[in-house]
């Protein structure tokens, strides 16, 4: 089958690699040169425009986007809309937000194209181990698509589903990396705590390791914390500084609008929050309050 791949950062040039590695063809674009270029290492056919990509493709065409959500988005679906025809497909493995999904398959729908997002996940090793796809949109085309999504994914019958309508799989993606959120937390505190009983003086990397093996907590993140640690036990070269990329905020949010409480994952979003902070103003007038309603004692800044 062939492809037009949109998008070769890091993760979409993984994907387009994986593609032509299972036999399929994939015309590749990029905004950047080099990107492009360098998929003609592992036999992408780099195209120099999002008309020159589908003017490559035989129709039917299909053209997987890879590009930030929003905008980026956006605009290259906007120009695409105006270069495909009836039957043409757009399928969208960004991290965009549900509600742009289902906008922009409606209005795609209406031209007869179909528009398909796919949650995706596996990040910079989906490569050699493949990808987690949440996929949304009509059944027909999904079918017709199925060679590239069992390409991607891990192994036959493993880590792709169709997961409902348009909307769907950037839901499922968004509360997937909720779910990531809480996770991650519980072992950065679980492994704080331990760090902090000096009296034991724990490895830290040898415990990562034994419970990922046998422990019911076990996991591929936890056996990335036991890398990270084997490389740096105390993380002394990294700061305490946390970013998100918008899908814990949306879950949030979601879990707002349906009342569904969710508060390990509501909490694990506010400390990152915290952890960009220097001398939050809630804990300097804690400080204050204490000191007005006791005398206890302050620690003065500067």
């Amino acid at each position: 089958m062939e492809l037009g791949m949109v998008g070769l950062g890091r993760m979409g040039g993984n994907m387009a690699q994986r593609l032509v590695n299972a036999g399929h063809r994939v015309i590749t674009y990029d905004r950047d040169t080099d990107a492009v270029m360098a998929s003609a290492g592992f036999g992408g056919e780099g195209a120099t425009s999002l008309g020159d990509v589908v003017s490559r493709l035989a129709i039917p065409r299909a053209l997987w986007i890879m590009v930030p959500a929003g905008q980026a988005t956006e605009d290259v679906i906007d120009e695409l809309a105006q270069l495909l025809s009836s039957g043409d497909a757009i399928l969208d493995g960004g991290n965009a937000n549900y509600k742009d999904s289902m906008r922009r398959g409606e209005k795609l729908g209406a031209q007869g194209i179909d528009f398909i997002d796919v949650g995706t996940s596996g990040g910079i090793w989906g490569l050699t181990e493949g990808y987690s796809l949440m996929v949304g949109g009509d059944e027909t085309a999904i079918r017709r698509l199925e060679p590239i999504f069992h390409a991607l994914a891990p192994a036959p019958g493993k880590g792709y589903s169709r997961v409902g309508p348009i909307g769907a799989g950037h839901f499922t993606k968004m509360v997937h990396n909720g779910v990531e959120y809480g996770l991650m937390q519980a072992y950065a505190e679980g492994f704080e705590l331990l760090a902090a009983k000096e009296d034991f003086n724990f490895d830290l990397p040898a415990i990562a390791q034994t419970w990922s093996h046998g422990s019911v907590v076990r996991s591929w993140l936890l056996d990335l914390a036991a890398d990270v640690l084997n490389e740096d036990p105390e993380l002394e070269s990294l700061e305490s500084y946390v970013e998100d990329s918008g899908e814990g905020r949306w879950t949030v949010q979601e879990s707002v609008d349906l009342a569904v409480p969710i508060p390990v994952i509501t909490m694990s979003l506010q400390a990152r929050f915290r952890s960009r902070q220097k001398q939050p103003l809630s804990g300097r007038l804690l400080a204050a309050l204490r000191n007005q309603f006791g005398g206890h004692a302050v620690r003065k800044s500067g």
